[in-house]
């Protein structure tokens, strides 16, 4: 079983100071979902620097999900459920990609280049994956497995934020509900939402399956027979405290009682 705070290091230039590669909150938590949120941080460990980007790049979305972290906690909190979440920024590797993927780590994000990953060797690459993908996903795996065997998980819900335009499209939703051929947890979902008429609700939107968003559900709620939900929300609506709580209030309901039909 992983520790409350820190679950996987990798160690900082000096050899000497672990920086936390996951950390979960609420490991005891009694709902049976677990939460995870891979692109809740975009701190950069000191051995990347800034990869080359300037303080504006390093706090936009390219460097992370804003407001996502927020809602996955109130969520841990309003449920009871335990949250794993990064601790290093998606421009060292993305955790959401097979480590194989190109994208896996990222020269190019929408429009901006990332210089510190341009020309990576085949060492470098290894090691990132290494150090920060096997680290985060080999703790997710111990996490789930030994919540599994206690009988105490029955789905996985994934939470990121999306940006209101990308490359100059538009993107109408405010929330999007990922999902492949488990739809279960997804149309669950998907009915209490729709109770307000108002709310613009995009099923595998802005993203679907075939994006290769879904890896981290793949590995973690697939393969162990569990049942698998990303969240998307729009991240105009969630950048203050009051706008994460609001949706967390508004989610909590349907992903509990979701949960208790699977």
């Amino acid at each position: 079983m992983v520790h409350p705070g820190r679950v996987a290091t990798r160690e900082d230039p000096t050899g000497q100071v672990p920086e936390p590669v996951a950390r979960i909150e609420n490991p005891q938590g009694a709902s049976p979902i677990l939460l995870i949120c891979e692109h809740a941080s975009r701190h950069l460990p000191g051995r990347y620097g800034t990869l080359g980007l300037g303080s504006a790049e390093l706090e936009s979305h390219i460097a992370w999900d804003p407001g996502a972290l927020g809602v996955a906690q109130a969520l841990s909190r309003l449920l009871d459920a335990p949250l794993i979440h990064a601790a290093v920024s998606r421009l060292v590797l993305d955790l959401n990609r097979d480590p194989s993927a190109p994208d896996s780590i990222t020269s190019m994000s929408e429009r901006t280049a990332i210089p510190g990953n341009l020309d990576l060797d085949d060492t470098e690459r290894a090691r990132r994956v290494r150090e920060v993908y096997d680290a985060f996903h080999g703790a997710v795996d111990a996490y789930a497995d030994a919540r599994k065997a206690a009988g105490q998980v029955r789905a996985v819900v994934s939470i990121h934020s999306f940006t209101p335009v990308y490359r100059d499209v538009p993107r109408p939703w405010e929330i999007g509900l990922i999902f492949d051929r488990d739809e279960r947890y997804a149309r669950s979902v998907e009915a209490g939402l729709r109770q307000d008429p108002a709310l613009n609700v995009g099923m595998n939107q802005p993203y679907s399956p075939a994006d290769r968003v879904f890896h981290t559900l793949d590995r973690h709620a697939v393969r162990r027979g569990l049942a698998p939900l990303m969240i998307e929300i729009r991240n105009d609506m969630i950048r203050t405290e009051d706008g994460q709580s609001a949706w967390a209030s508004r989610l909590a309901p349907l992903l509990r009682e979701g949960a208790r039909t699977l």
